[in-house]
């Protein structure tokens, strides 16, 4: 198996609600955890173009790109993700795909402390892109 078949990258929303809670999904496939909007890049994506698919596919609606606030490395998935501030750039509902049973808005206190820290910084963002390894 070479690295390229091992090695993931994906790009994920911080999309909050009027309260700042936080847009998560619950995954229907492996171990059905919440996470972020969003998911892998596919050949020849770039990491903005991957979040747009993403969000259209599993949201049903399009966003609109704020800002990107970190990049994250994760041992357990040899895998880098990359955080993005994100809002909804069109009005309706969202519309699940099949890759998710439900949707909810998670205050922070909420969120695993791996997932509270890439929101944390991506809601105090100051201009500078973070990083750190899980």
């Amino acid at each position: 198996m070479s690295f390229e078949d091992t090695y993931r990258l994906s790009a994920h929303a911080v999309i909050t609600n009027e309260l700042g809670e936080v847009l998560q999904l619950r995954a229907t496939y492996a171990d059905k955890n919440w996470g972020l909007p969003g998911g892998a890049l596919d050949p020849g994506e770039t990491i903005h173009e991957a979040l747009l698919r993403e969000c259209r596919e599993e949201l049903g609606r399009a966003v609109r790109i704020d800002y990107l606030s970190g990049i994250y490395y994760h041992r357990v998935y040899n895998s880098h993700v990359f955080i993005f501030r994100a809002h909804f750039s069109d009005e309706g509902a969202i519309a699940l795909s099949d890759e998710h049973s439900e949707l909810r808005y998670f205050p922070l206190s909420a969120l695993s402390p791996v997932q509270r820290q890439r929101v944390e910084d991506c809601l105090r963002f100051d201009g500078r892109v973070r990083s750190a390894k899980f």
